[in-house]
């Protein structure tokens, strides 16, 4: 005999404990409203993994920062060192360098933890700028995207600074010849460059005040704005839809991947932890600023050979390469151009540059469109060009910053590597521009080809009448659909000069744009129009039955009884 016991229908409508606290937590924060979040879906691409790099980096340097805070002294007060690195035992030194060689020598773990924080901060900067050019070459900074295009440069000039800050906070002699350096370098700006230098230094340097004021930047200020624009800069990727490469399904209102949860969220954490074990592997086996090395700072000594970290090797260079030329104006002031045109102009017209290609672009076209879908590089061969030149030019001063290492190691004259250098900032720009472009516009060349004729497979056949011939395959939809759904840029068409006898108000603007746009998007190389594709699938279906073509494209894979029967050679 069996019995049967039932609840109360009370009982049956009493939420759960867990249910209730669900729904206490929903009322005032309104969590069921995130739903459409977690179902977010991100394209999977692998370079869209640069910028997670630069993120997970900024984590790591957030929790090895906050650790080496507890340690640090920044200051400047003199002291007498006693600790367990013998060569430097019985050396004046500040404090600040004194407790970068405690934590390196005396505190467990510290000399790990500060090779995890500047590995981190070299690793973020380089992701950020190879993130950066990624969105020059593939075009997504237009519209809606411009003004999370300035957030993300903004990030990558203050993470800049915030490297070159805590790189100078040991007060080492190599971290205090490259402060020495920047003081030079804000006294060459006019009219304010001694107001920023009384700001930032707080009289001559080295003094009392340039290490716990650019402390306070470092730990502060600057990673105050950075963690605000990086936020910023979140929810407008999670705002905007997510930008992919073209393809089948693929369209300017939809987004092809996995969603956030829990797909790409499991990725994500996988990829976390894989950056962080390379962090440590890094810290662990490869020797980065070793401070002990150097020595304290002093006014009246420099290391030979000294170099800066790699983001600041091209200012380096450039510094080098400008010959000491400067002028009086009228009432004694000196402009010291040696100093002001390569540390101050030419980045910031550099900076200016990236930083506005976006308006210059959308003004020279005129699109107003929302760009979900990318470009390939080749796609834009003016764009890539100038982009790749600006690299090039970047290369130039970079290896420039090392003309002595350059001339010790290779035995060459230290002038000679100058006035190469010197040449180069304007030749291998200009090669680079010319040699991507011509790359460009022929592999648009060979991608029309394909479309036409299909892709060679590497096998030669005999034809009956004893020709050999190279076998091609039309491309799959997956290979053709992006080359065929390309945006195809052409050039504005030329101002009117006067309309119905009355001068164009507006024609010195609109010359402009139209040279702009022609040397944006001239000469490209137009996608094969229906009338062209339909030919060429007419000439595969007619080659397909054995006959050979005129232009050295015979069948597409098929044979016949024909060629069968006259034992056609495949030769591999």
């Amino acid at each position: 005999m069996s019995t049967t016991e039932t609840t109360s229908h009370s009982a049956r409508d009493t939420a759960s404990r867990g249910e209730r606290f669900a729904d206490w937590t929903d009322g005032r924060l309104g969590t069921y409203q995130f739903r459409f979040l977690i179902r977010k879906v991100f394209p999977d691409h692998w370079s869209f993994m640069f910028g997670e790099i630069a993120l997970y980096s900024f984590i790591m340097l957030l929790l090895t920062g906050v650790w080496l805070t507890f340690f640090f002294e920044p200051s400047m007060a003199e002291t007498v060192y006693h600790g367990p690195h013998a060569p430097l035992q019985g050396v004046r030194m500040s404090q600040a360098y004194a407790s970068t060689m405690e934590i390196s020598f005396e505190v467990r773990g510290g000399l790990l933890i500060r090779q995890i924080h500047h590995w981190s901060a070299l690793i973020m900067i380089a992701a950020l700028c190879v993130h950066m050019l990624r969105h020059l070459l593939t075009g997504s900074f237009r519209n809606p995207r411009e003004a999370n295009w300035l957030i993300g440069f903004s990030l990558l000039v203050l993470v800049t600074l915030e490297g070159f800050f805590g790189y100078s906070l040991p007060d080492d002699l190599l971290s205090g010849t490259g402060l020495r350096i920047a003081e030079g370098v804000t006294l060459a700006i006019p009219l304010v460059g001694t107001y920023l230098q009384m700001f930032l230094f707080g009289g001559e340097y080295p003094g009392q005040d340039a290490v716990p004021r650019l402390y306070s930047f470092h730990i502060l200020l600057l990673p105050g704005l950075i963690v605000a624009l990086l936020t910023v800069h979140l929810i407008l990727v999670f705002y905007h839809k997510h930008t992919q490469f073209r393809g089948p399904s693929r369209t300017e209102n939809n987004v092809v991947g996995q969603p956030l949860m829990p797909h790409y969220t499991a990725k994500a954490g996988g990829f976390f932890f894989l950056v962080t074990g390379v962090l440590a592997l890094l810290a662990g086996i490869a020797q980065i600023n070793p401070v002990w090395t150097y020595g304290p700072y002093r006014a009246d000594q420099i290391s030979q050979g000294s170099q800066p970290d790699w983001y600041m090797g091209f200012l380096e260079g450039a510094l080098r390469a400008m010959p000491a030329w400067e002028f009086t104006i009228p009432g004694g002031y000196t402009i010291n151009l040696g100093v002001l045109i390569p540390a101050v102009i030419l980045p910031t017209v550099m900076m200016a540059v990236f930083a506005l290609w976006p308006f210059l672009e959308a003004w020279v076209t005129g699109d107003k469109r929302e760009h979900h879908l990318l470009d390939r590089p080749r796609d834009h061969p003016t764009r890539t060009a100038f982009v790749l030149s600006m690299i090039a030019l970047y290369l130039v001063l970079f290896f420039g910053g090392a003309n002595d290492i350059l001339a010790e190691r290779f035995h060459l004259s230290l002038n000679q590597i100058t006035y190469g250098v010197r040449i180069g900032i304007f030749l291998v720009p200009a090669l680079t521009y010319v040699i991507t472009q011509r790359i460009c516009l022929g592999l648009q060349r060979r991608d029309r080809d394909k479309l036409l004729h299909g892709r060679e497979t590497g096998k030669i056949r005999r034809l009956p009448h004893g020709e050999f011939v190279e076998v091609h395959e039309p491309l799959d939809r997956w290979q053709a659909y992006p080359l065929l759904s390309k945006d195809f840029p052409t050039p504005l068409p030329p101002p009117a000069a006067e309309r119905d006898g009355v001068p164009n108000p507006h024609g010195r603007k609109e010359k402009v744009r139209y040279q702009l746009s022609r040397w944006l998007y001239g000469g490209q190389i137009a996608t094969p129009t229906p009338q062209e594709m339909r030919q060429a699938l007419e000439h595969a279906a007619h080659s397909s039955n054995g006959h050979a073509s005129s232009d050295g494209h015979p069948e597409t894979g098929q044979r016949d009884a024909a060629e069968e029967r006259e034992a056609d050679q495949e030769l591999h």
